[in-house]
Order: C-alpha cells, then sequence, then structure tokens
C-alpha cells in the first residue's frame, strides 16, 4: 500500500492543494495585518493617552509576548489535534482579540487585549507553515512554503493602505483594529470551506475516522482512494518535546531558534517603530503609515524574489546572504533620511531583504522537521524566537528614552539580522522529501 504522503509528494499539485495553499497564505496576510495594525494605530494611541516612548515600545511588543506562547503551545497542539482545527481556534481568538483592543481605555487593558490577539496569531503561524509544507509536492515545497511567508507583507500592503484609508476617514485609531476584527471572522467559514486536515498528519496520528478524510481529499484532488491506511512507522508513531534536543535534532532546534530570534529582533524593530519614528520626523499618522506599507512593498518583493531563488538555488545561501545585507540596510535607515521619499526608499529595501529572508527561513523550518515534529517544531522556534521579536520594539523604545540617537540605535538593532545568518551559516542543513 503506497502513503499517500509519496503521492503528494511525486505527484504535480491538484487545484485543490493550490487553494489550499493559497488560504494558508492569505491567513498568513491576516497576521501581517493583526500584527502590524498596533503599528498604524500608535500615533493616534500616543496622542490621545500621552504616553512615552519606552511605554508604546512595550505596548508594540505585548502580542509579540502572545506569539510566541500561542506559536509554542498552538504549534504543539496543531501536531496533536490537527492542523485545520488549531486554525479555526486562531482566527476566533484573533477577531475577538482585536475587538476588543478597539474598546481599551489605557495601556494596561490594551496590552492584555494584544497579548491575547498574539496568542492566535502566534498560532497560526506554526499550522499554516505546516499546511503549505504538507499540501505541497516535494518539487515545489520551497516555492510554497516562502510565498505563504510572502503573505505577511502583503496583508500589511493591502491592509496598510485600507488602515490609513480608514485612519484618514475616521481619525480614530480603534478603527483598525474594528477593521481587522471583521476582515479575521471572514477567514473562518473559507477556511472549513477550502482547507482540509493534511494527509501528512492524519496518516502520521490516524485519529477516527482518518482513512475517510483520506480518501475524500484524494478522491477531491482526482486520486484513487486508499483500501487502508498505510503500515505504521513506529519509529515516527510518537513524538515528545524531548525529541526536539534528540541527537540529529538538537543542534538545529538551537540554530534555527537562535536564527530566528535574533533576525526577529531586528526585523520586528524596523516595522514596529517606522510609524512613529516618521511622525516624529514632522509628518501626519498616515503618511507615516505610507512608509510602513513601502517597507512591505519591499518585503512581498523580497518574499517571491526568495521563491523564485529557491527553485534555482539551496534556499539556506538564498537566507543568509538576505540576512547580511538586511543588516546593512536596516542600520542605513536610521543614517539622516529625512525626507517622506528617502524614508520611504529605505524603508522598501530594508524590508526586501528583512523579510525575504523571514520567507526563505520558514522554508527551512519546514524541511529540517519531519511530520510529527513540523508544526510543534515550527512552534517551538517561532515560540522561543519571538522573544527576540518582542525585545526588539523594547529595546527601541528604552534607548530611544534614554536620549540615544535614532542612527545610532538603527546599528545596535540592526545586528540581530547579521547575527541570524552567521547562526544558520553554521546550520547542518537537511531536507525531507515527503514529510
Amino acid at each position: 500500500m503506497e502513503d499517500p504522503r509519496a503521492i503528494v509528494a511525486r505527484e504535480p499539485m491538484h487545484y485543490k492543494q493550490v487553494l489550499a495553499v493559497t488560504i494558508a497564505t492569505a491567513l498568513n496576510a491576516l497576521d501581517g495585518f493583526d500584527v502590524l495594525s498596533i503599528s498604524f494605530a500608535s500615533p493616534g494611541i500616543a496622542k490621545d493617552w500621552g504616553i512615552d516612548r519606552a511605554a508604546l515600545g512595550l505596548v508594540l511588543s505585548m502580542e509579540l509576548f502572545g506569539m510566541g506562547i500561542g506559536a509554542f503551545i498552538l504549534g504543539n497542539l496543531a501536531d496533536r489535534v490537527g492542523r485545520r482545527p488549531t486554525i479555526l481556534g486562531c482566527l476566533v481568538i484573533m477577531s475577538l482579540g482585536m475587538l476588543a483592543a478597539s474598546t481599551a481605555t489605557n495601556v494596561e487593558i490594551l496590552s492584555a487585549y494584544r497579548l491575547f490577539t498574539g496568542l492566535g496569531i502566534g498560532g497560526m503561524l506554526a499550522a499554516t507553515n505546516a499546511v503549505a509544507a504538507e499540501c505541497s509536492n516535494a518539487k515545489r515545497r520551497n516555492l510554497t512554503v516562502a510565498i505563504m511567508a510572502g503573505g505577511f507583507p502583503m496583508g500589511a500592503i493591502v491592509g496598510g493602505s485600507l488602515a490609513s484609508f480608514v485612519l484618514g476617514a475616521t481619525g480614530h485609531w480603534q478603527s483598525v483594529f474594528e477593521f481587522g476584527s471583521a476582515l479575521t471572522a471572514l477567514f473562518i467559514p473559507l477556511t472549513l470551506w477550502l482547507v482540509p486536515e493534511t494527509m501528512a498528519f492524519l496518516v502520521t496520528k490516524r485519529p477516527k475516522g482518518a482513512l475517510e478524510k483520506i480518501n475524500r481529499t484524494m478522491v477531491a484532488q482526482g486520486r484513487a482512494p486508499l483500501a487502508e491506511l498505510p503500515p505504521v512507522d513506529e519509529s515516527k508513531k510518537r513524538a515528545s518535546f524531548g525529541d526536539f534536543f534528540a541527537p540529529g535534532m538538537r543542534s538545529v532546534t538551537l540554530l534555527l531558534t537562535l536564527t530566528y530570534f535574533a533576525h526577529m529582533l531586528s526585523f520586528y524593530f524596523l516595522m514596529k517603530w517606522i510609524p512613529k519614528i516618521v511622525v516624529d520626523l514632522g509628518f501626519a499618522p498616515p503618511m507615516a503609515g505610507g512608509v510602513l506599507v513601502w517597507a512591505n512593498v519591499g518585503g512581498a518583493i523580497g518574499s517571491i524574489t526568495a521563491s523564485i531563488l529557491s527553485q534555482k538555488m539551496g534556499i539556506r545561501p538564498v537566507v543568509i546572504a538576505s540576512m547580511f545585507l538586511g543588516f546593512v540596510a536596516v542600520a542605513a535607515f536610521g543614517q539622516g533620511f529625512t525626507t517622506l521619499g528617502g524614508l520611504s526608499l529605505i524603508a522598501c529595501i530594508g524590508g526586501f531583504f528583512t523579510n525575504g529572508a523571514t520567507a526563505g527561513l520558514y522554508a527551512v523550518i519546514a524541511q529540517s522537521f519531519p511530520a510529527q515534529l513540523r508544526a510543534g517544531g515550527t512552534g517551538v522556534v517561532i515560540g522561543v524566537g519571538r522573544a527576540g521579536a518582542a525585545l526588539g520594539p523594547i529595546l527601541g523604545g528604552l534607548l530611544f528614552a534614554n536620549g540615544v540617537s535614532l542612527s545610532l540605535v538603527a546599528i545596535i538593532l540592526a545586528c540581530g539580522t547579521l547575527v541570524g545568518g552567521i547562526a544558520l551559516s553554521l546550520l547542518r542543513y537537511r531536507e525531507d522529501a515527503i514529510a
């Protein structure tokens, strides 16, 4: 009896597989908007509540802390109960959290709501990474995972443009969260309709009705149903947290976590502080939001470029080169750009390299863990690594509050992505053929 995972890995992708990857990409785009919604709203929040940069840096980081917890806990849950129910649960959390954020009246309440929202975003990232990898064939896996990761800046571009419009129309930062809540809720029926449970999960975990669910998907994709499930691979039947640190996996887990941690520190400093920096230079909040949109335009182009290059060469050297160049671009952001055009250009370049590296890094993560550890492994890397994401905006706020110049802050926080590139260059790269 042939393993359905081998069939999926070998044969051309059916349009329903493409649809599932498309929804995973759209869900990551939703993550992109939800994460950066606080950045679009931050100038209005700071003005209305009169908070300083140190306090604002903490608010900007709260959902990143939640993302770390959510990726770690819900990522492992996705390996136990399935990718699909995890995604649906995360959508509910995100929609409720965004709606609640629009009602916040002080820093403490808003921080709590953003922490809650981050739980859903983190779990979503881990689950969608697994969906993109497991719904793709082996030939296109790098491409599909990188495209999925590229949804993040696309969400920030489209959502950011809409957020800037909404802010301009209403003048209230709360409207950004209200819009995000409604948009998130719309994806619940879309996921129920277009995203089946992955065959890799069903074969590995064998929940009740696994064969029927696999055959339903096989038939929908124009393939012959199975008479029975393939034999159980006893060596892969049970997975535990300790498996991430077993011989052969320990260095993979540790180096990927360090890479993600360090790179996210630089990436989220840039993405979270752009609007406030631009406003402090004398520009209106909608214009500041526009600079952030340009950063994500660069990010989207960078992720597409990484996707294309992944079909021509190994993805790891692409990511390493992007991180080294991202270090230069983030450091350059603080070096004397004072016109809107100049700020937009350097933000676009910074987004190109930092998000190109992020998109490629998700492909490296997906290929470095086998199916029974994939969502959980992604969750461990993202969960611990998100501490770096949270640390970036907080460090930026503390440095600014203590009078450190923008030029020096940019150089200091750009070093994270440099460290990430060095750590990734030390990783012994591996690639699993089917799951």
